[in-house]
């Protein structure tokens, strides 16, 4: 289970973008994704409501998946 600051619980966005990102990222990068995207949201705007954390997360993991494939 993964708790970020605050007590927000994220285990089924987590979930959700791991299934999403199979065979792109480890589950450990879609974890730190999720964890950054709750960091930023709250240091952008005060607060981290879950779908903006979703959006972010996923915008994090595609460019590091598109980034993955320039240098392949």
């Amino acid at each position: 289970m993964s708790q970020h600051p605050g007590g927000e619980h994220y285990e089924q966005l987590e979930a959700l973008l791991r299934d999403e990102f199979a065979g792109v990222h480890p589950p450990a990068t879609v974890a730190r994704c999720v964890q950054a995207a709750h960091h930023g949201a709250v240091e952008v705007i005060g607060h981290a409501p879950a779908g903006l954390v979703e959006r972010i997360a996923r915008k994090h993991l595609r460019v590091l998946a598109t980034a993955a494939e320039g240098r392949g």
